[in-house]
């Protein structure tokens, strides 16, 4: 078996490099039509189009969402009788406001359709295929802002896949960062207007609330867990300094390590700004998102086999460093999933200009077909290595059920 896995792993790599200026094409064009969440018809439409010009995929645009779409291929092999494994890769393509692709989502996107029509190649390559297999790719919009891979799962687009594979770029390569439970939330003060010089008492200062809500999750961090984050801004405060306002506004994010805390983070979070409308006369408006996104729930075995393929093909892995936020989390606790972090050729950081710069360069390609390439020799690893599925799928069960029992995994 391990001659048959070798030999699938090199068909991955150079049905990749045959197709990578294609590919680098892809990653392009989505780099040049940043669009932001739900928004994402273009970079939509560019995937939608990759995919039909193959050949044999079944493409499904506006798949349970106007910007989200499935891409399928098989099942093949095995006996008709047999089981599928499903293997999903997912793209994500949406940017930020006002410095375009500054997390390099173009690249996320140009590595997942790199990945599945290199694993494609390779189960094409063999003559008699003893897995019934089909390969799945899913475009997920909106990971920025508002959880499009939540809105897919609650739509069941995840039901039929085993396993899914997802690769993000950073400023070096990791099988793991520890991504963490978030919640958003808006909250609006209204007050009254008034001259702020001839008759202020007439008027309900809603910046003051703002301010005073900002100055009193300041003092709350003091009191937080460690490991807990609150962060936010003031986005409207008013129109003239003359002018009392009558209206403000800010956006907060609250994270923890477990999804199982936000709902005390949040209770904090809302005594504050409660606290700010009751001192100053205001009316509030709590608003948070629809969707959270949970912490990643990590699978050893597939960062494991990841790891191994990625040290062959010249990867250098770091271990685990700051932490941020996916919606790809929610993802883990539905199937298991991997979501490493792969290296462009910058040290320039995630959501700067710098960062736009560096995932529409040249010098990005090499590393993103890289870690694509790792990705689907993890794939192979999972449909033909010796008991490799089972141990994916036992790890998982264990760790739901330690999770769920709202136990520290050591």
């Amino acid at each position: 078996m391990s001659g048959i896995l070798r030999e699938l792993k090199q068909q991955v790599c150079s049905s990749i490099d045959q197709a990578r200026d294609k590919l680098h094409r892809l990653g392009t064009a989505i780099w040049h039509c940043p669009e932001l969440a739900y928004e994402e018809r273009q970079s939509h439409d560019i995937l939608v189009r990759f995919f039909e010009a193959e050949t044999r995929w079944n493409v499904e645009p506006r798949f349970k969402l106007d910007t989200a779409f499935r891409a399928s291929w098989g099942p093949v092999g095995g006996r008709d009788s047999d089981s599928t494994v499903n293997i999903g890769f997912l793209c994500e393509y949406d940017a930020l406001p006002g410095i375009g692709h500054a997390c390099g989502h173009n690249l996320i996107a140009e590595a997942g359709a790199a990945a599945a029509a290199g694993l494609r190649a390779a189960l094409e390559s063999l003559a008699d295929c003893p897995v019934r297999v089909k390969v799945t790719v899913l475009g997920t919009p909106a990971e920025e802002q508002g959880g499009g891979k939540i809105d897919l799962l609650r739509e069941g687009a995840f039901e039929d896949v085993d396993v899914v594979l997802m690769a993000h770029p950073s400023q070096e390569d990791a099988t793991y960062i520890p991504d963490v439970a978030e919640h958003d939330v808006v909250v609006k003060y209204h007050g009254r207007t008034s001259h702020a010089s001839s008759y202020p008492w007439e008027g309900i200062n809603a910046l003051d609330a703002a301010v005073m809500a900002y100055s009193n999750l300041s003092v709350l961090r003091q009191q937080l867990r460690p490991d807990w984050r609150i962060h936010g801004i003031i986005k409207h405060g008013g129109v003239k300094p003359y002018i009392i306002p009558d209206y403000s506004e800010l956006e907060y994010y609250l994270r923890t390590p477990s999804h199982r805390d936000l709902a005390t983070i949040r209770a904090k979070a809302e005594a504050c700004f409660r606290a700010a409308a009751i001192a100053t006369g205001c009316e509030v408006e709590i608003l948070f998102v629809k969707n959270e996104f949970y912490e990643i729930l990590r699978n050893r075995t597939l960062e494991g086999l990841y790891e191994e393929n990625g040290k062959a093909l010249g990867m250098n892995f770091i271990t685990e460093d700051s932490s941020g936020s996916s919606d790809f989390g929610n993802v883990t606790h539905a199937l298991p999933g991997i979501h490493p972090y792969f290296y462009i050729g910058s040290d320039a950081l995630n959501h700067t200009e710098e960062y736009t710069a560096a995932s529409g360069a040249e010098k990005a390609q090499f590393f993103t077909l890289r870690a694509a390439k790792a990705l689907a020799m993890t794939a192979v690893d999972v449909l033909f290595g010796p008991g490799v599925l089972e141990r994916v799928r036992k790890e998982f069960t264990e760790a739901k059920l330690i999770e769920e029992r709202g136990l520290k995994r050591q």
